[in-house]
């Protein structure tokens, strides 16, 4: 299936220049999401990892499905003021401001091998903090998984020191 063909490009959001990559036209058609989450599979099973880290809010949609069909836990990394109990949070710069990304202290143990997943990596700044929130515990980043490369940003390069997966690509 072309998976690229489901997702619905909408340009100038949510500002002027932007070329928006909607992904909810590819969840409700039932058989592009399950052939998403069989690529996603497909692309990390070789991993060796102990649990899947969703990135919110996307990452959240994609990783709970993956970690459970793998039999791994799911660890999802929050924006600020969304989860109880004692939490780690980490500052990241965005391309106009920053942002914020926090998860709980106990949800990894030293050692512990993640996969991180999100929808799309533009820049690599929200992934680059979510891997250091994993590191600051004590956990090691097995890879990064995305739907989505916008290539052109080349977010990939700011990963360089991590194995980083994509399955479909766009120029902008």
């Amino acid at each position: 299936m072309d998976l690229k063909s489901k997702i619905r490009v909408i340009e100038d959001y949510p500002k002027e220049g932007i070329s928006f990559k909607d992904i909810t036209t590819l969840l409700k058609d039932k058989d592009a999401f399950k052939e998403t989450i069989d690529e996603l599979e497909k692309a990390i099973s070789n991993l060796d990892f102990d649990y899947i880290a969703g990135i919110e809010s996307r990452g959240l949609i994609f990783g709970a499905p993956l970690a459970d069909r793998l039999g791994k836990g799911f660890i999802p990394i929050r924006k600020p003021g969304k989860l109880p109990g004692a939490i780690k949070k980490v500052s990241y710069n965005l391309e106009y401001g920053s942002g914020e990304l926090e998860m709980h202290e106990d949800a990894i143990s030293q050692g512990d091998k993640v996969v991180i997943i999100d929808d799309l990596i533009a820049t690599g700044g929200s992934a680059k903090a979510a891997g250091e929130l994993i590191e600051s515990l004590g956990g090691k980043v097995s890879a990064f998984e995305f739907l989505i490369e916008l290539t052109s940003l080349d977010g990939r390069s700011y990963l360089s020191d991590y194995e980083v997966i994509s399955l479909i690509k766009y120029d902008h």
